[in-house]
């Protein structure tokens, strides 16, 4: 799948088949469903997960919670946009 068609999958209700849990909860935030992304990536046990989460906790504006998040996916929080961030891990998990 590329970038643009994951873009245009968010006019869908549901998300396309076969994605995985990161890009799921990733299409949920694109949604505007920040509860059920969250829900989806919290109790995934991995650095790709935790960044995730980082992401989110970032978007509702818990900086603490957020770097906890980041520092589990050994990450640095970005001094970049919610949007570029999205589209940025968007990118990469459609790499994986």
């Amino acid at each position: 799948m590329e970038y643009k068609d994951f873009i245009d999958s968010l006019k869908n209700s549901e998300s396309p088949k076969n994605m995985s849990i990161y890009l799921q909860a990733l299409w949920e935030d694109g949604k505007k469903n920040w509860d059920r992304a969250h829900e989806l990536i919290q109790d995934v046990e991995d650095e790709n997960a935790s960044w995730i989460h980082a992401y989110l906790h970032r978007k509702e504006g818990d900086a603490g919670n957020a770097l906890y998040w980041y520092n589990r996916a050994r990450k640095k929080m970005p001094n970049i946009s919610l949007d570029e961030e999205w589209k940025f891990l968007v990118e990469n998990f459609l790499k994986e």
